[in-house]
């Protein structure tokens, strides 16, 4: 058997999504965004970086012209085989990585005003972000994605804590 191709967390994100069927770039940031936006994000400039470096690496095939140039991408038998050994290869904590948490630790060095409006607009997305997280894992019963959504929403739960912990005075 021909050695695995170890890819990074980006990578394996599209390669799994491309387990459904070929997509475009476009359709790949869509379907990111409603299938694990509300923890892992993948920009759309991240996409079109990793899509041309997997096909090279023959972890994915050019598919079908669409319209307005697109072009769709069908993930290999060799990117079926990277994408499970990343997933067998994980176990490891993760780092958070959060801007509004950085921005929060050093919310000492605001104003007031900026420092309300800063928790304000955080408290604010963080709600409606919560909304959606409750909508999704209200409609999944998945027994995989059903986990996976109810971290969701004890994550966003845990952020409106945060965020509502920060002294604005």
């Amino acid at each position: 058997m021909a050695p695995v191709t170890p890819v990074n967390a980006t990578a394996a994100a599209l390669l799994g999504l491309l387990h459904s069927g070929p997509m475009t770039g476009g359709q790949l940031v869509a379907a990111a965004g409603e299938r694990f936006g509300l923890f892992f994000s993948v920009t759309r400039s991240q996409v079109y970086r990793e899509l041309p470096a997997l096909t090279e690496e023959g972890l994915l095939r050019l598919g079908k012209r669409g319209p307005r140039a697109s072009q769709q991408y069908a993930i290999t038998a060799a990117g079926k085989r990277a994408f499970k050994a990343w997933l067998a290869a994980g176990g490891d904590a993760d780092a958070v990585r959060s801007p509004l948490v950085l921005r929060l630790l050093h919310a000492g060095t605001l104003t007031v005003k900026q420092r309300t409006e800063l928790l304000r607009s955080a408290r604010e997305a963080y709600t409606e972000r919560l909304a959606a997280a409750r909508t999704a894992a209200r409609a999944t019963d998945d027994p995989y994605g059903k986990p996976v959504a109810d971290f969701a929403v004890a994550h966003t739960r845990a952020m409106i804590k945060l965020i509502d912990a920060v002294p604005e005075e």
